[in-house]
């Protein structure tokens, strides 16, 4: 006999297959887990090459496309070679190549830069930190001097933080072994973070070799698995979703890099001590939105203050240029490269960051942006649809003066009319009867006047 899964017996099956398996999650969920968050990490210590196989792919994906639809095949229509499976393979091969050139060409810049320019930099902090102590030391002792009137809370705030970095080096001298232990795991850890890297990169060439392949598959399993019409929402969505992240994440790494570049060139105009440190710290830090710049602007202020305390104007005078810089960036550089990318206003994405910071900390706060933006739109998409299915309008700006809303339309909120005297009328004629919107193909409408609602009310009456 032919099985059919419109057969009850299979639904009831089914059904009860499901409550079993959601059950037992359940259970283990509450009772086990940590068993299953320990069992999470490992699987994805294993398939962390995996992953930033991916993540490299899917960030090098549009510098792949730009070159074969810019250079490549333009390139080869011009040159007579006709378009063929053997010439799409090799126009992909060579966009494959130049691609990872550009990127590990990119990576060795960045670390030369670091070595050449940073790694100088830090080394004369470590080796003056002595005489930069000093310096903070000595002025704070004249400013005391200066103002006596400070000196007895001075010594009390010194006495508490004295007891303080006492208790802390009794607890943690005993703990010197493990310290080390801790360190050289850290150390262990890069070089297993490298390692993944390095195979992740290896695994992107092969995702870059076969992406149109990879989409396919998803579409195909996407369309299984779901009705048609639902398949389509899913999909758009999907696209939606990586058009929000690599405008994002590419622009903002491309803003990033030029507000670097601008930093370095006002901290030399300013001569700033340790321009090139500073301007890596700004244009690494601005990589985070919204709060990037004042975020690498504090360890930069108190830098500058080490190296020369006596002219505290300094700190000043570069908070005010990270503060111009900020504001060059926010209103005029980042809607030009990031454009309306995530189309949120200013509070979501500091609420974005806020939430997203944290949960997953520093990450989160680059992410969490673009993350917001794909769930704000789904949620505008979701709440659109039942507004449609009321046949309401979907527009915000018309719910703005709403009071309340009837089988007749809008009613818009009238302010009460407050005469010379000081007393307050009752409310006008016009919030009492309404101002009414038609949303149902019509155009809007004023309140009705008293001689159309006499004949509205003896129509009824009959």
């Amino acid at each position: 006999m032919k099985f059919h899964k419109d057969n009850k017996f299979f639904h009831w099956g089914l059904t009860a297959f499901l409550v079993i398996a959601a059950s037992i999650s359940f259970y283990y969920l509450v009772f086990h887990s940590s068993n299953i968050s320990a069992g999470f990490q490992r699987i994805m210590g294993i398939l962390m090459p995996v992953v930033f196989g991916l993540a490299i792919a899917y960030l090098l994906a549009p510098v792949l496309n730009f070159l074969e639809q810019k250079a490549l095949f333009p390139l080869c229509r011009k040159c007579g070679i006709k378009e063929s499976p053997r010439q799409r393979s090799l126009v992909r091969g060579v966009g494959i190549l130049v691609t990872c050139f550009l990127f590990v060409a990119m990576i060795y810049a960045v670390i030369a830069m670091t070595v050449s320019q940073v790694v100088p930099s830090v080394q004369g902090v470590i080796l003056n930190f002595d005489s930069y102590t000093n310096n903070v030391i000595s002025w704070i002792n004249q400013t005391l001097e200066d103002n006596p009137e400070f000196g007895d809370y001075a010594t009390k705030t010194i006495d508490r933080f004295s007891n303080q970095l006492e208790v802390w080096l009794n607890e943690i001298l005993p703990n010197t072994a493990s310290l080390i232990m801790t360190v050289s795991l850290s150390v262990i850890n890069v070089l297993d973070v490298m390692k993944d890297f390095a195979v992740g990169f290896i695994i992107s060439v092969y995702v870059l070799a076969s992406k149109e392949r990879f989409a396919g598959q998803a579409k195909k399993i996407c369309y299984a698995i779901f009705r048609r019409d639902t398949a389509n929402v899913v999909i758009r969505n999907f696209r939606f979703t990586h058009r929000t992240f690599i405008g994002f994440l590419g622009g903002k790494i491309v803003d990033s890099i030029i507000i670097g570049l601008l930093c370095f060139v006002g901290t030399s105009l300013m001569q700033t001590p340790y321009a090139v440190l500073i301007s890596v710290i700004i244009g690494f830090t601005n990589i985070i939105p919204f709060f990037g710049p004042f975020v690498g602007a504090i360890p930069s202020i108190i830098l500058i203050f080490a190296v020369d305390p006596t002219h505290p104007l300094n700190c000043v005078y570069f908070a005010i240029f990270i503060l111009a810089l900020q504001q060059f960036d926010g209103n005029i550089l980042g809607p030009k490269i990031l454009g309306s990318s995530t189309g949120l206003a200013g509070f979501w994405v500091i609420f974005a960051i806020t939430l997203f910071g944290g949960l997953m900390g520093v990450f989160g706060m680059i992410v969490g942006v673009p993350i917001f933006a794909v769930i704000y739109a789904v949620a505008k998409s979701v709440i659109n649809s039942m507004l449609d299915q009321k046949s309401m309008p979907v527009e915000t700006k018309k719910y703005e003066t709403v009071e309340y809303v009837d089988e007749t339309g809008f009613h818009e909120i009238v302010p009460e009319e407050k005469p010379a005297d000081g007393r307050r009328r009752g409310k006008s004629r016009l919030l009492q009867e309404g101002f009414h919107f038609q949303w149902k193909g019509r155009r809007e409408n004023a309140a009705p006047t008293e001689e159309h609602s006499s004949k509205s009310n003896e129509t009824s009456d009959k």
